[in-house]
């Protein structure tokens, strides 16, 4: 069997630049597993810590955690992340989104009105250069979101976007298969 192999070398709080440690400990600290995405990332400590710092102030906004997972999985299924849809998934979960929640968020969608509203703006904000229709935003608007909302959902669109840029780039494995890698090369 073909071990999943990364174009980035996958770091941990050991091999990592020196830069890069202190953001990683943090996140073994918290999270308990480094994804891979982070060990990919920690090659380059100024992109780490702009990428954690970024992170952390959206996760302290306006949006709730179910739907930043719902804007999570629709980016990375946009951009064909394989590990980025599998966390997301399993975070969303995590977080008591039903399973057809999840399958319609990676489509831009949503049983809940008020989310899928928000939703398909973002889908126009990713598809199409230049400014989204108008009536996409006031529906969004109409919905119920306001503009911190929507300005923190585009944020997040960036965020992901650059995960997902990141995992695509760099064939990023998804979480779990690092760790079989390292241990076939121990054996």
């Amino acid at each position: 069997m073909k071990t999943p192999m990364s174009r980035f070398q996958i770091h941990d709080d050991l091999t990592a630049p020196e830069g890069s440690v202190p953001v990683l400990r943090g996140a073994l600290a918290t999270g308990g597993q480094l994804p891979n995405f982070l060990g990919a990332l920690a090659g380059s400590p100024a992109a780490l810590r702009g990428y954690a710092r970024f992170r952390s102030e959206l996760r302290r906004g306006a949006l709730d955690v179910v739907m930043l997972e719902r804007i999570s999985l629709a980016i990375a299924e946009h951009h064909g992340s394989r590990p980025g849809i599998a966390m997301h998934s399993r975070t969303a979960r995590q977080a008591g989104m039903p399973l057809d929640e999840v399958a319609a968020a990676r489509s831009f969608d949503s049983g809940d009105e008020r989310a899928a509203a928000l939703l398909r703006y973002l889908k126009a904000v990713v598809d199409h250069p230049g400014a989204p229709p108008m009536h996409l935003h006031e529906e969004a608007r109409e919905a119920g979101w306001s503009d911190e909302q929507i300005l923190e959902a585009i944020a997040y669109v960036a965020l992901e976007r650059f995960t997902a840029m990141v995992n695509v780039a760099g064939d990023v494995p998804v979480d779990g298969s690092v760790e079989d890698t390292r241990s076939l090369r121990a054996a």
